[in-house]
């Protein structure tokens, strides 16, 4: 009769689950580490833009405005450009470019 455990020498991983909040849905942190991971390019390009902004003399970056310029350049079959990430995104950038971090207002997140 086949054994309902796994034998002793299979490793057997956790199973990595979002974060819930109240047990219901995904949070929005959790959407955005998604979305990212499954469409990199959408930061690349926020990452080139605002490069592309700074280049020219601009001092403050709209995350908001890049979004739209950015909707116009995908292909119209990319879906899920949530202005809900704008935060995230800006906080990525600023991560990953400390100089940056003049260009753009962040306001103290409310939830994770």
């Amino acid at each position: 009769m086949p054994s309902s455990h796994a034998p002793s020498d299979q490793v057997v991983l956790p199973i990595s689950r979002p974060s819930l909040r109240g047990g219901s849905r995904p949070t929005l942190t959790d959407r955005f580490l998604a979305f990212d991971a499954e469409h990199p390019y959408v930061y690349r390009a926020l990452e080139r833009m605002t490069a592309d902004r700074l280049a020219t003399g601009a001092t403050r970056v709209g995350l908001k405005a890049l979004f739209e310029d950015l909707r116009w350049q995908l292909p119209a079959g990319v879906r899920g450009l949530n202005n809900s990430f704008t935060a995230l995104y800006a906080r990525k950038l600023i991560e990953d470019h400390p100089h940056w971090a003049s260009a753009f207002e962040l306001r103290r997140r409310r939830t994770l």
